[in-house]
């Protein structure tokens, strides 16, 4: 189970990642798969409120795969993860529907 940790915490460090780059840019940054970003206020705020999303969401998701470094394989508790990062998706498509609320034009 700790390759399955080593693998969920390198997912984890991509959505760090992202949301890195995210704060970063330049320009308004888009959220979903394949939608432009949308014409925001103030770019840099936008950026730090999207930025600050998937860091909070890289930082849950790592929590969530602890179980993996405790629990025998195939255990049926692994699936407290499974639906905590369901959860946890629903979560952050919540806060991005706010955040664009606020600063769209």
């Amino acid at each position: 189970m700790i390759i399955a940790f080593g693998i969920w915490s390198i997912v984890a460090l991509i959505f760090l990642g992202i949301g890195v780059l995210c704060r970063k840019s330049q320009e308004a940054v888009g959220f979903f798969t394949f939608a432009k970003p949308p014409v925001v206020k103030d770019v840099r705020k936008y950026n730090c409120a999207v930025s600050g999303i998937w860091i909070v969401f890289a930082i849950i998701f790592e929590l969530l795969g602890v179980p993996f470094l405790f629990l025998e394989q195939n255990s049926p508790i692994i699936f407290l993860s499974v639906f905590g990062v369901v959860g946890l998706i629903i979560g952050i498509i919540i806060a991005y529907i706010r955040v664009e609320d606020k600063y769209k034009v």
